[in-house]
């Protein structure tokens, strides 16, 4: 089989810093954008512990961007590509990543007392072609936490 489909390592790690370089990209890109539309930014990279997982290693939640959309707290998941040809970048915000997102902003929400806040979660979806302006979208309220909460069980009917 590797003779089919040699391994070349360098190829890989060369990968890396280009996946990098374009989500970092992505989160300036979305950062003003959400500023030109009138959001007031917060936080940018807001990462906190937010317990284990199954085999007990602990477990660092992080945030793309906080901003305000007027009285709204928003946290925002930026997801950047390269090319939508496969998938849309949205594709990537799965419900594990989710359950991530709602668990940190839960921390952030208990460390700055903002109980009674009103609060959504937003993903910004950013496809950067070579040489194509980028194609910027934002989904508001993509999750809710209601999908989240423990649903206790009785034997009444």
């Amino acid at each position: 089989m590797s003779e089919i489909f040699p391994l070349d390592l360098k190829n890989i790690h060369s990968l890396v810093p280009e996946t990098r370089r374009i989500g970092e990209a992505g989160e300036k890109l979305a950062a003003r954008f959400l500023l030109k539309n009138g959001y007031r930014l917060v936080a940018a990279n807001f990462k906190v512990p937010v317990g284990r997982n199954q085999v007990g290693a602990a477990v660092t939640g992080e945030i793309d961007l906080i901003a305000f959309d007027e009285e709204t707290l928003c946290f925002v998941e930026v997801k950047t590509r390269s090319s939508d040809e496969y998938a849309a970048p949205v594709a990537a915000v799965d419900t594990r990543k989710q359950r991530q997102i709602t668990r940190t902003a839960r921390m952030y929400r208990k460390i700055f007392r903002l109980d009674a806040i009103k609060f959504r979660y937003d993903v910004i979806s950013i496809v950067m072609k070579n040489g194509v302006k980028p194609k910027i979208e934002i989904f508001k309220g993509f999750w809710n936490e209601a999908k989240f909460r423990k649903k206790f069980w009785t034997d009444e009917f």
